[in-house]
């Protein structure tokens, strides 16, 4: 794929910060752990998800299955054209001045994986909790204090379970953190893939004070991101305490189908 068929926008290649006027230009992004399709046909996406990426000209990009190492893809990949990266992911996703933060959710035989964020804006503190439900799963929540125009907020990357009941027990455990661990007066953003497709969990994140981000002219459900290719769902989301939508939108595209089974959201948010 040439990354020229992406679509065109504003991209800063020395990075640093971008003033928008109090407004916050957010993604959330799954990325499949760079890798592309089934058997002999597997392919590396990872250098074209890095043009993505840039193309998004996100002030926060929050990332699911981001992977650390893989010893079974680096050996497979290394001698294609490209390569695989010597680095992690989220490090080699990050554009020119912003800065990676990453934590591992899952551990498998080859190697680890698990959410990132990269942010435009300075990064503080960075925390992460595990909300696993069962052993067959191992799901995580990475928390990044960042500092945006002289305003300290909390970005929480998600990735929620396969079984409904799980995603339950997760958003409750997810509600409770933010209330322990999160100043009541700070802004808070939490994006992700939250495999809700049912459309089941928003009053469980509206009794922690969390809105689900919808544009001012229609139902966020309209955004749909899964799959790739033809979506159906909207599972990847954006809530917020302190913060209001003012825009949403879906980058649409065959470079797009190709880079992830995932649509990445925009979405940009100003303070309430």
């Amino acid at each position: 794929m040439k990354t020229r068929s992406l679509p065109a926008a504003p991209w800063h290649p020395t990075g640093g910060v971008v003033e928008r006027h109090g407004v916050l230009r957010v993604a959330t992004y799954n990325i499949h752990k760079g890798v592309r399709g089934l058997g002999p046909g597997r392919r590396l996406e990872i250098h074209n998800l890095g043009a993505g990426v840039a193309a998004l000209d996100a002030d926060l990009v929050f990332l699911q299955e981001v992977r650390l190492f893989h010893h079974g893809d680096a050996r497979r990949f290394d001698h294609t054209w490209f390569g695989w990266p010597e680095q992690g992911q989220a490090e080699f996703l990050a554009p020119s001045g912003y800065e990676a933060a990453y934590r591992t959710n899952a551990v498998t035989r080859d190697g680890e994986h698990g959410n990132a964020l990269l942010s435009r804006w300075p990064v503080g503190d960075i925390a992460h909790a595990d909300v696993s439900d069962h052993r067959f799963e191992q799901r995580g929540l990475l928390h990044v204090r960042v500092h945006w125009q002289g305003t300290e907020l909390h970005a929480i990357v998600a990735h929620f379970g396969l079984i409904h009941a799980s995603r339950v027990r997760q958003a409750r455990r997810l509600g409770q953190y933010v209330n322990e661990c999160i100043p009541a007066e700070a802004p808070v953003i939490v994006a992700g893939d939250f495999n809700d497709w049912g459309e089941r969990l928003d009053p469980l994140f509206g009794a922690a004070g969390l809105v689900r981000s919808c544009p001012p002219e229609g139902p966020s459900r309209a955004l749909r991101t899964f799959p790739s290719r033809m979506p159906l769902f909207s599972l990847d989301r954006a809530y917020t305490r302190g913060l209001r939508c003012r825009t949403m939108s879906v980058p649409r595209g065959p470079a797009w189908v190709r880079m992830s089974d995932h649509l990445p959201l925009l979405v940009e948010l100003e303070l309430a």
